[in-house]
């Protein structure tokens, strides 16, 4: 869908009102097409979650929104896992130390197999790190700076070795699905077995429901619930409408609208919790250098066109954070770099001056990508219009082509609404993620947007390796403060993980990487 905002005349404050209004309509739902979702109660030993985002895979090499990490870690799992506390816990690997700044070594636990009876084997881990290095556009691999090399020592202990200290990789290595050798491949796996305390029963990847049983032969502690069922409901207004009626226990990723409609009804709760999540609007860094926004002044001046704290207040109804620099403030390792400012004169007198005039933006974005995506994106559309700048829209639905536009392999974009989380809950790790592009990677599109500043991969890469955490955190600042001077985004916002439950469902335990453990919950009779 393609559009773009109609209303000159109207004034900002009145678009704001009007977009908040709009997402509060679209959370009530109108008409019968809102009352679309899934049909019959969950059985009392099942638990039904509704996702916002279409899970087209179990694996996680391409595809890994926060949501996605329940349930694909439900039947696949890491040498190690983040746990609660946003530090690395063991899974698979019994043990795992790092004995040298280029040496960890890791013990797999005792007999344990994979649901079909399979045993776990140091070749899996190999050939897991082998295939995530080699499927184009990984969104894991970017946060390695490199894969460590596997050698055994003998059945169950061997050594991750690498060239340059990692000295984060036992919480890296918690991104790293294990499947067995022989099935693995280099691209997402839409079947096969895993290690987790559930197995799919059945699926359907372009609906994007999954039906998932409980393994009876899992390793660890036993789940309480026999069957999880994964639905997909793109509007929010019928996740709305499923919760309230009892025919899902969980939905994710709810607005400030919807979080208030659910607030105090009898049988619902809201969970909260800290986010590891950024959302932005990302400048497109594949322009040539002819264009206005390859020049750094002509980004920042664009960012003076947002009013940030109105977005926040109106549309996101407070419940989110501008952001002070290229990382969350929750991460371990953030540094506050600077402010986004709201000041048009200064916009429109920073373009003149740089000889910038009837500029066009196309901004686009993926429907779900945050909260109030559209009602955002369309107060842009009037407060780039307040300084002279049209903007064209264009919205993707879930399991459409962005991924295609947002590698530069499709048609051509200046502006992008995307969100993005350290999964491991550190700092180094979305740097790494976003900023640490280089030209090799840029040439199988495995950057973040064409993001490719030397100077800044370097103060990355200084970090990266550094043993010492108090030389670490000031390379860190330095980075942070680097990646900034660049005006990577025209604006961003640090939002609160936010999902509403059944009463029924207990332990549910969310964590500020917006997922929780499957193999926790409970559910009342």
């Amino acid at each position: 869908m393609t559009a773009t905002f109609s209303g000159p005349n109207m004034s900002r404050r009145q678009l704001l009102r009007l977009a908040g209004a709009a997402g509060l309509f679209a959370s009530i739902g109108v008409g019968a097409s809102a009352c679309a979702g899934p049909t019959g109660l969950p059985g009392k030993d099942t638990l039904t979650l509704a996702l916002n985002r279409s899970l087209v895979s179990l694996d996680n090499k391409l595809n890994q929104f926060d949501a996605a990490v329940t349930v694909q870690r439900a039947v696949r799992e890491g040498l190690t896992a983040i746990g609660p506390d946003i530090t690395p816990v063991p899974m698979l690997a019994e043990s795992f130390e790092m004995v040298s700044p280029t040496r960890w070594t890791v013990k797999l636990r005792e007999a344990v197999a994979y649901s079909d009876g399979r045993p776990v084997k140091i070749e899996d881990v190999a050939t897991a790190l082998k295939m995530y290095s080699e499927v184009q556009g990984s969104f894991v691999a970017g946060f390695f700076p490199e894969f460590p090399t596997v050698n055994p020592v003998d059945e169950r202990e061997f050594h991750l070795d690498s060239k340059a200290p990692i000295p984060i990789l036992d919480a890296l290595m918690a991104l790293i699905l294990i499947s067995p050798a022989e099935d693995n491949e280099p691209e997402e796996l839409q079947t096969g077995v895993g290690t987790g305390p559930y197995v799919v029963e059945s699926f359907n990847r372009g609906a994007g429901t999954y039906e998932l049983l409980r393994n009876e032969k899992y390793w660890g502690q036993a789940p309480a619930v026999q069957r999880v069922n994964v639905r997909f409901l793109p509007e929010e207004s019928s996740r709305v409408i499923a919760l309230r009626s009892g025919e899902v226990d969980i939905i994710d990723s709810i607005s400030p609208n919807s979080m208030e409609q659910l607030s105090g009804l009898p049988g619902v709760s809201i969970e909260t919790a800290s986010s590891l999540r950024m959302n932005q609007i990302f400048y497109n860094f594949r322009k040539p250098s002819s264009h206005p926004l390859s020049d750094a002044r002509v980004r920042e001046a664009l960012s003076f066109a947002i009013d940030g704290q109105s977005l926040v207040h109106d549309v996101l109804i407070d419940s989110v954070e501008q952001a002070q620099g290229v990382t969350p403030a929750s991460l371990f390792g953030h540094a506050k770099t600077g402010d986004f400012i709201y000041d048009p004169a200064k916009a429109r007198k920073k373009l003149a001056n740089l000889g910038v005039e009837k500029l066009k933006l196309k901004i686009i974005w993926e429907t779900g990508e945050f909260p109030s995506d559209t009602a955002i994106m369309e107060a842009l559309v009037q407060m780039f219009g307040d300084i002279g700048v049209s903007t064209e829209l264009q919205q993707f639905e879930p399991g459409g082509n962005i991924l295609q536009w947002r590698q530069g392999k499709e048609g051509d974009w200046d502006l992008l609404g995307n969100g993005f989380s350290s999964p491991t809950g550190l700092a180094i790790t979305m740097l790494q993620g976003m900023y640490a592009g280089t030209a090799e990677k840029e040439k199988t599109r495995d950057t973040y947007q064409g993001y490719v500043v030397p100077s800044v991969a370097e103060k990355i890469a200084r970090a990266t390796i550094e043993v010492d955490d108090s030389k670490r955190a000031t390379y860190l600042k330095v980075a942070q403060q680097a990646a900034w001077d660049t005006w990577p985004c025209a604006w961003a916002f640090v939002p609160k993980s936010i999902l509403a439950r059944r009463n029924r469902v207990q332990d549910l335990g969310l964590s500020a990487a917006n997922s929780y453990p499957l193999v926790n919950i409970g559910l009342e009779s």
